[in-house]
């Protein structure tokens, strides 16, 4: 584990105005509170929160950065709290650390759905301080570097969610060192073979070639230096999983795979950069279609560079990066360089664009999606486009992933204009809306009133922005029609069975069904994501048996010695299809109590009393009684309602009494025979559907002692 001391020098290296001494209170503190937590490895948990710090410190980030490493987990698994982070060390960092926190807070029922809402976090938290991002980056990569102490299966979740979300968003944010070594990583647990063979046939392909590196770089350095350019030349080879990729997408094998190799280089002026690419392209063959110019036009993220691809030594492809020291700096630290310190000064970079833009437009954007699986897709397709740049009529460009159609465009200068388009005109030419569009070439969108988006649309967007716009305007023009259809639906439905549909009735379907309101009830039933059975058996359950092979009381229960009877307890009034458990009693056998009844804590310190038992299956009598509790209004006829209502659930009532009477109001105990559990939630969802009861509830009541004979 990395010392505070070092830790300190390294911050001190680039910001010799550090704040050591706030430094060393975090790292103490972070190691006070982490106190005898392990990591899966063996090692102590602190180690971890310190090699997060360390690996910011390559970013060259302010002092608030490196303790909100070192506290990012105090939070979240210690007994430290939030007004104690700000109490000691500002709301800055306090701020900052809750932000990270939050990220990796969220228990939800679905991967996919768990994996959007992250990211719908992320997003949110990478519009309030990007800073929170940086150092949830960092936390992965050293997670992933100790990614074998972890269960396997961990490890592929972990390595999965690292290739669809940390490592393109890395690549977005500027860090493409970090995106390459976290795919790395994970391509390392998700594919070991793959990346092996990969490995093996580097190996085969030197020994065969001897080192190209060398003697490319070499060639470089040499061409340059005869035109007077002073440059730093470097390559390598890239890197197994981009390789990987490559051969996935064109469908190659590694013996046909031509730009292996990566070339950079450095030059001291933006001139110099035209220059040597001119020298290049005059000693090496530039193969068409693989030039880009991101100095002219920058990445979103602040990247600049040139890249090409020439044919160089054996007819072998190498692409080659031309860009300034200072381009070189924003390539490796991304969006990192807005907080980097450079002689105790922060950086004023002016390459580094403002991520905060893309952030918003992407918050913006899928703000409002409630579609999990669509709203993943389309960040995925926004975290990995390379892009295309057209113009509008006004000169001004617009950036769009490579395979554009004139609908992205539309919808990317606005969504107004993007649902209204019917055409568009490309270099003046009129063209369809599925053209897909060039780099350079001039775009106007024509639009016409009325037009609204069509489903067709779908197919030809490819842009996460459009593709939501589109969806949500879709669903929008269907849903008032869907409801209508739905309402007329429900209420043949439940004609059907001489019911009415009421406002009650459908927020009591609802509430069953775990759907959020009666609108959405109707929404579902008209787009036919609902059926009439399920809406009606969500509140009328039909449980009609017709008697035959029913168990025998007498043997209902399993787990009872052949000498042995039972009761039901009063207390709790337990039933078929419930987890029950046996007390016994002297001269009295067996009590049957439901599991979570409050009369078995009394009975702890006895455990030679109980039995664990459980209902026999099949069909019971109704002949188990259970105590409701109702409240309901008093008017003319209600009663009787209640009555024919728990009658027609085939279930009879044995007893009941008033509780209070009220002029509006009744309050009453029913005791209802009933078959099993499910026959209780059915009796309970027609009453509770029923317009004036008020509230129903099972009473279970520990004063009431005594045992029903089973």
């Amino acid at each position: 584990m990395i010392a505070a001391e070092d830790l300190i020098t390294l911050v001190r290296n680039y910001n010799p105005k550090t704040n050591a001494t706030l430094i060393q209170q975090a790292y103490d503190y972070g190691g006070r509170m982490h106190d005898g937590q392990l990591r899966h490895s063996g090692d102590t948990y602190f180690s971890h929160p310190a090699a997060v710090a360390a690996i910011l410190t390559e970013h060259r980030l302010d002092d608030h950065t490196i303790v909100t490493a070192l506290l990012h987990d105090t939070i979240e698994d210690t007994k430290s709290t939030y007004g104690e982070i700000e109490r000691l060390f500002g709301e800055d960092v306090a701020r900052l650390v809750d932000g990270v926190t939050k990220l990796t807070n969220l228990q939800l029922s679905s991967s996919h759905t768990q994996q959007a809402e992250n990211f719908r976090k992320l997003l949110i938290a990478m519009s309030k301080d990007v800073r929170v991002i940086l150092v949830k980056l960092a936390d992965r990569l050293h997670n992933m570097r100790t990614i074998k102490s972890m269960r396997s299966d961990k490890q592929i979740q972990k390595s999965r969610e690292t290739m669809d979300i940390y490592a393109p968003l890395a690549g977005r944010m500027g860090m493409q060192w970090m995106r390459d070594e976290l795919e790395d990583l994970a391509f390392k647990v998700l594919n070991t073979e793959g990346r092996a063979s990969i490995i093996r046939r580097f190996i085969t392909l030197q020994k065969e070639t001897g080192d190209v590196i060398d003697r490319i770089t070499g060639d470089m350095r040499l061409e340059l230096e005869n035109i007077g350019i002073e440059a730093e030349v470097f390559g390598r080879a890239k890197k197994p999983y981009s390789i990987w990729r490559k051969m996935q997408e064109k469908d190659l094998s590694f013996s046909r795979l031509s730009d292996i190799y990566g070339f950079r280089v450095i030059t001291k002026s933006e001139m110099e950069c035209y220059r040597a690419l001119g020298t290049i392209h005059q000693r090496w063959r530039a193969v068409p279609g693989r030039f880009k110019d991101y100095i002219s036009q920058p990445k979103s993220n602040g990247y600049r560079s040139i890249h090409t691809t020439v044919s160089g030594r054996d007819g072998k492809r190498v692409e080659v990066q031309i860009r300034t020291r200072q381009m070189h700096d924003v390539a490796e630290t991304g969006v990192a360089a807005h907080w980097s310190y450079r002689d105790g000064v922060r950086s004023g970079n002016p390459f580094a664009v403002d991520p905060a833009t893309w952030v918003a437009s992407l918050t913006e954007q899928f703000n409002a999606d409630d579609d999990h699986q669509e709203f993943l897709e389309a960040v995925k397709l926004e975290m990995y486009s390379d892009q295309v740049f057209c113009f509008t009529p006004k000169g001004d460009v617009v950036k769009l992933p490579r395979g554009a159609t004139p609908l992205d465009y539309a919808y990317a200068i606005h969504t107004r204009i993007g649902s209204a388009s019917v055409g568009a005109k490309v270099d003046g030419l009129r063209v369809p809306l599925w053209t897909r569009l060039k780099n350079g070439q001039s775009v106007e969108i024509v639009t016409a009133e009325g037009q609204i988006p069509q489903a067709t649309w779908l197919d030809i967007a490819i842009t996460g922005k459009a593709k939501t716009a589109i969806r949500r305007s879709l669903r929008e023009a269907d849903r008032g029609r869907y409801i209508k259809l739905g309402q007329e639906l429900a209420r043949s439905a439940f004609e059907q069975i001489g019911k009415k549909v009421t406002d009650k009735v459908l927020d009591t379907a609802a509430r069953h069904l775990r759907i959020k309101d009666r609108q959405e009830v109707l929404y579902r039933m008209g787009s036919a994501e609902l059926t009439a059975s399920e809406l009606v058996d969500a509140v009328y359950p039909d449980l009609a048996t017709d008697g035959t092979d029913e168990i025998d009381t007498s043997r209902a229960v399993i787990g009872l010695s052949p000498d042995q009877h039972f009761d039901r307890a009063l207390c709790c009034q337990p039933l078929p299809g419930e987890r029950i458990v046996g007390l016994t009693y002297r001269g009295l056998g067996v009590v049957v109590h439901a599991i979570d009844c409050d009369v078995l804590s009394d009975f702890e310190d006895q455990p030679k009393r109980w039995l664990d038992l459980h209902w026999q299956s099949g069909t019971h009598p109704a002949s188990y009684a259970v105590t409701l509790e109702m409240t309901i209004g008093n008017d003319s006829g209600v009663l009787g309602r209640i009555c024919t209502l728990i009658g027609e659930q085939k279930a009879n009532i044995s007893n009941l009494e008033f509780l209070d009477r009220k002029p509006d109001f009744y309050r009453l105990l029913i005791n209802v025979d009933l078959r099993d559990a499910e026959h209780l939630h059915s009796v309970m969802s027609a009453l509770e559907a029923e317009s004036d009861v008020a509230a129903i509830i099972r009473s279970r009541d520990v004063s009431r002692h005594g045992l029903d004979v089973g």
